[in-house]
């Protein structure tokens, strides 16, 4: 069993997509599936015992290492923290502690953050969230002004075309095969 303590404050993401669009989360590459959207490299740090005793409670302890001094636009045009959920894929056999073998000193440090099974047949497999983090995808520029890497596909040259001037009036494009 396990539970999982954060040091971070809640917010309002889930991994949410991945979860209804997969039916597991990790692809046959190995690829963890909420990577189809979030391409970025950034660091997550986890701390988990190195062995467990059968029927034992133990934590894990993520780490998301980011400026929380950055906000990000949220729908309404105002800025809030960044948001990140996780999926934690664990061991055949393991499975989330129920709650009344998490003490209440872990209540209190886990706080409001949610916890499920990431489907009913897959208890090894949690989505945790939401947690905030750094925003990790969908071809943005990050608020520290490096871009995210959504595609492999970049400009090689910078610039204006000089066979389209600047008009007022707007221009029609026909794509041909």
């Amino acid at each position: 069993m396990i539970y999982i303590l954060t040091r971070t404050s809640i917010s309002s993401a889930y991994p949410i997509f991945a979860q209804q669009g997969y039916e597991n989360p990790r692809e046959a590459t190995g690829r963890i599936v909420c990577a189809n959207c979030h391409l970025a490299n950034k660091p997550v740090e986890i701390e988990v015992p190195e062995a467990v005793l059968p029927d034992t409670v133990f934590k894990a302890v993520v780490r998301i290492p980011y400026d929380m001094q950055l906000k990000q636009v949220i729908a309404n045009g105002k800025k809030r923290g960044f948001n990140v959920g996780t999926v934690l894929i664990l061991p055949k056999g393991f499975e989330l502690a129920p709650p009344d073998r998490i003490s209440t000193e872990m209540k209190e440090r886990i706080g409001n953050l949610s916890f499920q099974c990431y489907r009913p047949n897959k208890i090894n497999i949690l989505v945790v969230g939401p947690i905030p983090g750094g925003t990790r995808g969908r071809g943005q520029i990050y608020p520290d002004g490096k871009k995210s890497n959504n595609t492999v596909y970049n400009a090689t040259a910078a610039g204006a075309d000089a066979q389209f001037p600047n008009r007022t009036k707007s221009l029609r494009f026909t794509a041909v095969q």
